[in-house]
Order: structure tokens, then C-alpha cells, then sequence
């Protein structure tokens, strides 16, 4: 099975690993096109204006042009250390101990802009990427990602994939039509019935539910199946019978 997460734009700087090796990371397939959004990127770099502009950068974030401009030679830590933020620090993969661990690298996915879905062990550097930013002599991240992202995936042939991305990353590479999964919706639901979807506790629920997933090492292949394991760890989770789950807290 597949966790497909989405990235953070808050990043923990520096990095002690080797710098990333593009055709190291996961969906191997994809390396063309990591190198080509990686060269632009760079490229952009070179022009403090334009990448300010492109980017969206504001004053105090002008360093984070620097860190674009050393992708190919900065260290790396692993992806699910790299993010920070509200769904990485309730996932807090540094506290799993070394089976949840591997169980991400295995099964867990976070879906980056600049070099698209990584494995969660992947090293990878800092950068500043939006998933709707498009760099200057490329296409959108759409046309770039969508179609060869979701061959990736069918190639990988996961038996199930669980859906945490936000509805921006997935766009950048839907799940194939003939692998079975799920898109989790996190809502709260009122005493007279009326669900509303969330957003701070969206990502703090997703976070909990995939640390849940890596300590149990999770094997599951239905959407029946992640409904039952979900009541097992007390995660109250509802099908709706439409490709969907709602998660709700």
C-alpha cells in the first residue's frame, strides 16, 4: 500500500546526507522531469527579482533563493524529517522507532513540487516551490506532473493507496483509476448532523493518522479494511462509498 502525503512550506534547514541523487528516489521514472523542474529552478536563482517575483517571496524570505540555487549540492535529510508543520510535527517521525521508520520508507510518499512524490526516507535539500508555481520556459506543474506521476504510480502497482494530500498536490497526480485507494476528508460533524471540512486539524489528523499507520505497519487493501483498522486505533472514520473517506475529529 501507498500513504500518499502532501509537502510542508516550512522546511527544517541544513542537512547532514549526501546531496540528492535524482535518480535515486522513489518512482524512478520520473527522473526527466525532476531534472528538468530542478535546472529550472536553479536557473531562476540566478535572478534575485524574478525568482522574488515567481516565487512570491517576501523581504524576509530572500535567503530561501540561495537554498534553490544549491539544490544539486546541499545536504539532504530524509523528506518526513525535512517538512515541519502542523501535519509533520503530530506525525513526529523522529520519535517512531526504527520499524515505524521503515514502514514509511516503504509505504509513505510526500509529494513535493520540485521533484514530486519522494519516499519518505528519500533525502532531499531545502527549497521554495509552490505546487501552483510555474517556473519561467516550463509548462504548468500540471502538464508537467499529472499524466507521468499517475503512470509512476500504476507502474508501482500498490494494492491500496490512502490519499492525504491536499487537493492542489493531487491534482499534480491523481491516483490511477485501476488501483484501488481512498482520499481521506477530515470533517467535524455537529450535534444536528451537518459536517464541515477543516483545515489546522486537517493536517494535525493527518499527521496522527499516518504515525498511527507507521506504528501499527499497516497492511491494508480495502477501503472496508482501513474503515475496520481505523476503529481498531479508536479513529473514527466514516465510508462514503465514493472513492472517499471522511476522518472525523
Amino acid at each position: 500500500m501507498f500513504v500518499l502525503l502532501p509537502p510542508s512550506e516550512t522546511k527544517r534547514p541544513g542537512g547532514d546526507g549526501p546531496p540528492i541523487d535524482l535518480g535515486a528516489l522513489a518512482l524512478p521514472s520520473l527522473r526527466p522531469l525532476r531534472e528538468q523542474v530542478v535546472d529550472g529552478l536553479i536557473a531562476l536563482s540566478a535572478d534575485e527579482d524574478a525568482s522574488a517575483r515567481v516565487l512570491k517571496l517576501s523581504a524576509r524570505r530572500l535567503h530561501e533563493i540561495a537554498d534553490n540555487a544549491a539544490l544539486r549540492s546541499a545536504g539532504t535529510l530524509p523528506a518526513v524529517d525535512r517538512y515541519t508543520g502542523v501535519l509533520f510535527d503530530a506525525l513526529d517521525a523522529g520519535t517512531l522507532d526504527a520499524s515505524a521508520r521503515a514502514w514509511l520508507g516503504s509505504h509513505a510518499l510526500i509529494h513535493s513540487a520540485p521533484f514530486g512524490p519522494v519516499g519518505a526516507l528519500d533525502g532531499i535539500p531545502v527549497y521554495r516551490l509552490a505546487a501552483s508555481t510555474s517556473l519561467p520556459g516550463l509548462p504548468s506543474p500540471r502538464r508537467i506532473w499529472a499524466d507521468a506521476v499517475t503512470t509512476a504510480m500504476g507502474r508501482a502497482r500498490p494494492d491500496f493507496v490512502v490519499d492525504l494530500r491536499s487537493e492542489a498536490y493531487a491534482a499534480l497526480g491523481p491516483v490511477p483509476a485501476n488501483v484501488d485507494g481512498v482520499y481521506v476528508r477530515v470533517v467535524s460533524e455537529s450535534s444536528d448532523g451537518t459536517v464541515r471540512a477543516l483545515n489546522h486539524f486537517n493536517k494535525k489528523a493527518k499527521g496522527h493518522l499516518a504515525r498511527a499507520l507507521a506504528s501499527t505497519h499497516a497492511q491494508i487493501g480495502s477501503r472496508g479494511a482501513l474503515v475496520e483498522w481505523a476503529r481498531s486505533q479508536g479513529i473514527v472514520m466514516r465510508d462514503r462509498g465514493v472513492g472517499e473517506v471522511d476522518l472525523l475529529v
